[in-house]
C-alpha cells in the first residue's frame, strides 16, 4: 500500500503530463499551427486543461495533500507548493478553468488578426469576456484590499498591488530625472540599424549567441512567434522564440532575454523534473534573469567587444561601424512605442500604464471599448508619445489575449532583481567585464546555477531574494547601475 505522499507524487506526474500536453499544444498554436485550426485547439486545450483541474483538485488528491507527512527537506518545500497550489485551484470550478483556457486559445489568434489588420473592434469582444473571467477568477480567489492583489498573487506569491503602487514610486522620478539629463545631450543616430537584414543571417546570429552565453540546445531550440517568449515542457526540454523584423538589434535582443529564462528554467535539477519544484520561483524572479542576460550582460560595452564582428560576418556592410557606436547605439535612451524594444530607463513607464490600464478594467472604472483611448492619453502623458495605430498601441502585447491579468508589475520587479543579484554574484566571479570581453560565459552561468537556479521553485519568491543577494527586493542597485551606465554612455 502506497503512503499518502507516494500515492499525491504519482497523481501529480499524471496532472503534469496533461498540463504538458497542452503547454505543447500552446507552444505549436503560437509557432507553427495552422490557422484554420484555431477553434479545434481551442477544444483540445480546454479539455486537457479541465482534466488536469479536476484530476489535482479530486477528493483523494486533497486528502493525500492533507495526510503526507514530507521524509526530506525537498519533501516539505514540494508539499508547501502543492498545498499552496491546491488552495488556490480548489476555489476555482473547472468549468471556468476550461473556458478561460478556450477563451485564451481563441483570444490568442483574434489577437494576432486584429494585430496585423490594426482592428481593436475585431478584438474588443474576446477581451472583454477574457477579463471578465480574471474578475471571476479574483472573486473566487478573495482579496482583502484590492482585486489585483488576487492575481497577482499567482504570478508572484506575496506580492500586492500596495508594494507595485510603492515600487513605481521608488523608481518613477528618479528615472525621469535622468531621462531629461540625457535629453540635453541630443539624439544618438540608430538609423543604420533599420534596413532589410536577411532573416537567415539573423537566425545564425542569435543561434551563435544563444549558444555562446549559455542555452543547451540539446535541451532546447528555438523558432519564431508573433510575440517572443520561452516555454519549458521538461527540465530537459525549454523552448525559446524570436521574431525578425528590419531592427537587426531587435530579435538578437529578443534571444538574449528569452535565453535568460531557459538558462534558469534548465538550471533546476533533473531529479525534481515533472514536479513543481522545478522552474523558476515566481514571474519577477524569473524576469531578473531574462532582464540580466539582455540588458546587463547583453548591453554592455564588454559583449560588443566580443560579440560585435560576427554582426559584421553576417552583414558586411557594417564592417565600416565600430563596436563602440553599435553598443551606444541600441542603448539610446527615446520614448518609443513598443515595449518589448524600450531602451531600458523608459521601460519602466510601458509598464506602469499597463498596470494601470488593467486595474482599473478589473474594477469597473475602465470600459474594454474605451481601452485605446485611455491607453493612448496615458502614453502620451508618461512618454510624450502617442501611438500611430493600434498595433503599435494597445494591442503590441500578447498577454491579455490569453487571460494574464496581473502579470506586467513582474516585468519591472525583475529589472530591479537583476541589478541586485547581478552585483552579489560579481562580488564572487570578480571582473565580469574582462570575462564578457574574452567571450568566458560560462562563469556567470555556473554561479547563477549554484546559487539561484538549482534551487528552482524550492523556496517562496521573497526568502529566495534574501538568500542569493541578502537582503530583500531594493530600488538603489538599480537605480545606481542606471545613473553609473548612463553617465558613461552620455558624458553627464
Amino acid at each position: 500500500m502506497p503512503t499518502a505522499i507516494e500515492s499525491l507524487r504519482e497523481r501529480l506526474f499524471d496532472v503534469n503530463a496533461l498540463q504538458t500536453a497542452a503547454t505543447v499544444m500552446d507552444w505549436d498554436q503560437q509557432t507553427y499551427m495552422p490557422k484554420g485550426a484555431s477553434e479545434a485547439r481551442a477544444h483540445h486545450m480546454s479539455t486537457l486543461t479541465r482534466m488536469a483541474h479536476e484530476q489535482f483538485t479530486a477528493d483523494d488528491t486533497r486528502k493525500w495533500a492533507e495526510d503526507a507527512v514530507a521524509e526530506t527537506e525537498d519533501d516539505v518545500a514540494w508539499l508547501r507548493l502543492v498545498r499552496r497550489k491546491l488552495n488556490l485551484a480548489t476555489k476555482l470550478p473547472s468549468q471556468l478553468v476550461a473556458e478561460k483556457t478556450h477563451a485564451g486559445a481563441i483570444g490568442h489568434d483574434l489577437w494576432v488578426e486584429a494585430r496585423k489588420a490594426n482592428d481593436f473592434a475585431r478584438f474588443a469582444p474576446q477581451l472583454e469576456r477574457l477579463f471578465d473571467i480574471c474578475r471571476q477568477e479574483a472573486e473566487l480567489y478573495g482579496y482583502q484590499d484590492d482585486i489585483y492583489d488576487a492575481l497577482l498573487d499567482t504570478y508572484e506569491e506575496g506580492a500586492t498591488a500596495a508594494e507595485v503602487r510603492a515600487m513605481f514610486a521608488a523608481i518613477k522620478q528618479p528615472q525621469i530625472d535622468l531621462i531629461e539629463r540625457i535629453k540635453a545631450c541630443g539624439p544618438v543616430d540608430d538609423s543604420w540599424l533599420y534596413g532589410n537584414w536577411a532573416q537567415d543571417s539573423q537566425r545564425q546570429i542569435t543561434e551563435y549567441y544563444l549558444r555562446a552565453v549559455g542555452y543547451d540546445f540539446e535541451r532546447g531550440r528555438q523558432d519564431t512567434a508573433a510575440h517572443p517568449f520561452c516555454t519549458s515542457f521538461s527540465v530537459t526540454d525549454v523552448r525559446v522564440t524570436t521574431r525578425y523584423t528590419n531592427y537587426l538589434p531587435g530579435s538578437i535582443m529578443s534571444t538574449l532575454h528569452e535565453a535568460g529564462h531557459a538558462m534558469y528554467e534548465q538550471g533546476s535539477p533533473v531529479a525534481w523534473d515533472r514536479t513543481l519544484l522545478a522552474g523558476g520561483a515566481s514571474l519577477g524572479v524569473h524576469e531578473s534573469q531574462s532582464r540580466l542576460w539582455e540588458n546587463i550582460v547583453g548591453r554592455s560595452m564588454a559583449f560588443w567587444a566580443w560579440g560585435f564582428g560576427r554582426i559584421v560576418q553576417a552583414f558586411p556592410a557594417l564592417a565600416e561601424r565600430s563596436a563602440t557606436e553599435f553598443q551606444r547605439a541600441i542603448n539610446k535612451v527615446e520614448p518609443s512605442l513598443i515595449r518589448v524594444e524600450a531602451d531600458e530607463l523608459t521601460y519602466n513607464l510601458h509598464i506602469m500604464i499597463r498596470f494601470e490600464l488593467e486595474s482599473e478594467i478589473l474594477k469597473g472604472q475602465l470600459k474594454v471599448a474605451d481601452l485605446p483611448a485611455a491607453w493612448n492619453a496615458k502614453y502620451q502623458a508618461y512618454l510624450g508619445i502617442t501611438p500611430d495605430s493600434d498595433a503599435n498601441g494597445c494591442l503590441q502585447d500578447v498577454h491579455w489575449s490569453g487571460g494574464s491579468v496581473g502579470y506586467f508589475p513582474t516585468y519591472t520587479m525583475g529589472n530591479l532583481l537583476s541589478y541586485q543579484i547581478w552585483n552579489r554574484m560579481r562580488k564572487d566571479v570578480g571582473d565580469t567585464d574582462m570575462r564578457i570581453t574574452r567571450g568566458e560565459f560560462a562563469p556567470i552561468l555556473q554561479w547563477l546555477r549554484e546559487h539561484m537556479y538549482q534551487y528552482g521553485s524550492k523556496f517562496a519568491p521573497k526568502d529566495l531574494v534574501v538568500k542569493v543577494t541578502g537582503k530583500p527586493m531594493d530600488p538603489t542597485e538599480y537605480l545606481d547601475g542606471l545613473q553609473a551606465k548612463y553617465t558613461a554612455l552620455y558624458h553627464l
